[in-house]
């Protein structure tokens, strides 16, 4: 018997975007179609949901930072570089329906990035993450981006671009790297945040923004492939990880 969801994880309303000129959407709510299918679902009845969303960026940016304190509340100071990929699962219910987001956390050195790009296929969204406190990591992650996308639909899947490291970032050069940001936002359609995950700002905030905007968009396209389908299964089938992928340890590793 699962644990019952999070009371902070549960989304009755669709969380506000960072920025609105670096935004995938900026309207109050989520779809009238998506509100209207969730409407007439009983939650207790329905299957969960799951979608795969990766996280990459160079070495030491804080990938992991950025996944634990969210995860489990924590910041460890103490880094250390991720091996292949780590995993985790976080449950949300959103309109009432179940939703599970799979966070795989991969690995920023060069050795482990063969490794790590096998598990880039079948994301429903990709967080590509860079230090606001390292310029030439917003410069890296449009390589991160190109690579990731080799492996995805690139009209099927969303973007995330995350600056991380708020705290260490003076005013002005924080202002400075945020404008570059915004732009390179814009020139690849994706969601700018800027978080720090030693002190929390906006850690929630933005995986909460994530989990809703990935639920909306599985089910929006589960409506358009549907045809004569029932409007009562589609939630139950919007599961679009990869086909006959098998459960993995949380943590795993590759050498």
């Amino acid at each position: 018997m699962l644990p019952p969801v999070k009371k902070d994880q549960i989304i009755t309303q669709l969380p506000q975007c960072f920025s609105p000129n670096a935004a995938l959407h900026t309207k109050d709510g989520f779809h009238p179609k998506v509100k209207a299918v969730c409407q007439v679902q009983k939650t207790d009845s329905l299957s969960f949901n799951v979608a795969k969303v990766i996280v990459v960026g160079d070495v030491a940016v804080g990938k992991t930072c950025l996944v634990s304190r969210f995860c489990k509340g924590a910041f460890d100071k103490n880094y250390k570089a991720t091996i292949g990929v780590d995993f985790e699962m976080e449950r949300f219910e959103v309109l009432g329906v179940p939703f599970s987001l799979q966070l795989w956390d991969t690995a920023g050195q060069e050795r482990f990035k063969c490794i790590a790009s096998t598990y880039y296929r079948g994301a429903q969204a990709i967080i590509v993450v860079f230090d606001l406190s390292r310029v030439n990591s917003l410069a890296d992650a449009r390589q991160w981006l190109k690579d990731a996308m080799k492996e995805n639909d690139p009209s099927s899947v969303l973007l995330f671009l995350v600056g991380t490291k708020k705290d260490l970032s003076s005013p002005d050069q924080l202002a400075h790297i945020e404008q570059e940001a915004i732009k390179f936002s814009e020139e690849i359609k994706a969601e700018y945040w800027a978080v720090s995950a030693k002190s929390g700002d906006g850690i929630k905030d933005f995986f909460l923004r994530v989990a809703s905007l990935t639920f909306e968009a599985n089910v929006l396209s589960e409506l358009e492939k549907s045809g004569s389908r029932q409007v009562t299964d589609i939630i139950k089938i919007t599961d679009r990880t990869e086909a006959g992928h098998s459960p993995i340890k949380r943590k795993s590793s590759c050498c």
